[in-house]
């Protein structure tokens, strides 16, 4: 059987919760026997799409996790970095024809809520696998 090999992309901002999702992913990948090949740390989840194209780019590199908390404020930032960020990930998934799964918890959500929500670190992982057993890659 195939030991499939991710990349994963993880942002810094808020990295008090990022760290916990980036252990909680280590260990599923230990769990699930992949191998994280390759992190990119990027400063934020609106930084991500640039580091999963290069990853994407890897011929080694089956698939690729993204893990970050974009954490409410007092203006629609938030809302802006997802949709902007999550939809070019999504476009390049399609384009690379290779899973990303999007790890990336908000917007509208509390530091606390983001806490409750470091398990998407573990789920992330579990969906890139899934993905790739699915597509016979």
């Amino acid at each position: 059987m195939k030991r499939y090999k991710l990349g994963m992309v993880a942002a810094e901002f808020n990295f008090d919760i990022t760290s916990m999702m980036i252990e909680r992913a280590k260990s599923e990948a230990e769990f699930l026997e992949v191998e994280i090949a390759r992190t990119i740390m990027v400063p934020g989840v609106f930084d991500m799409p640039l580091a999963v194209k290069k990853m994407l780019e890897e011929k080694d590199i089956d698939a690729v996790i993204t893990l970050g908390a974009v954490i409410e404020g007092e203006t629609e930032h938030d809302d802006v970095v997802i949709s902007h960020a999550s939809r070019k990930i999504a476009d390049l998934s399609l384009e690379y024809n290779k899973p990303v799964a999007f790890g990336v918890t908000g917007p509208g959500m509390s530091r606390l809520q983001a806490v409750d929500r470091i398990e998407k670190g573990r789920e992330v992982v579990d969906v890139a696998v899934k993905m790739l057993k699915r597509l016979g890659k």
